[in-house]
């Protein structure tokens, strides 16, 4: 359960720093219509967990601050749901419809990395696109999270000496 935990945490985290690159000037737009469906996939998965309807589509069509608001709502939501499970709950099945109306079966902890991986994917792809539009991505990287200190950059390789490359 603790690796859950600390993937959901990273997710929320990465989230927020992703966020704040967004803020920046001359982002795309891109750039935050794949951040909103990183979001809305989130919401949607955990409206599958709860067994709830959804309220935000996987796709959605969000501004920054909308964009901020779901972010909070599913950090609260994640944190939450994770609190509440057993070692017993995650190898239950949810039984959910997709976005195509097709049906499944999946346990919880595939779930669970599900979302957290598939956030990772996108938002290196926003990463991508803030850094190409000349402004400073936040890292979002998980060994960023776990050990509090960015990871080496390409700069700061080409600055290392040559026996620590």
């Amino acid at each position: 359960m603790t690796h859950l935990r600390t993937l959901v945490d990273h997710m929320a985290w990465a989230d927020e720093r992703v966020l704040e690159s967004l803020r920046q000037p001359g982002v795309p737009q891109r750039a935050l219509a794949i951040y909103a469906h990183v979001l809305g996939a989130e919401h949607v998965w955990l409206t599958r967990l709860e067994q709830r309807p959804r309220s935000v589509a996987v796709w959605p069509t969000l501004t920054l601050e909308e964009c901020a608001q779901l972010a909070a709502e599913n950090r609260r939501g994640f944190s939450a749901y994770v609190d509440r499970l057993t070692s017993a709950d995650l190898r239950r099945t949810v039984h959910y419809r997709n976005s195509a109306g097709e049906e499944f079966d999946t346990p919880i902890e595939d779930i669970l990395l599900h979302v957290t991986l598939h956030g990772s994917y996108h938002r290196g792809q926003v990463t991508l696109m803030v850094r190409d539009a000349g402004a400073e991505p936040r890292p979002s990287d998980f060994i960023e999270f776990v050990r509090g200190v960015p990871a080496a950059t390409q700069a700061s390789v080409a600055r290392a000496p040559v026996h620590d490359r």
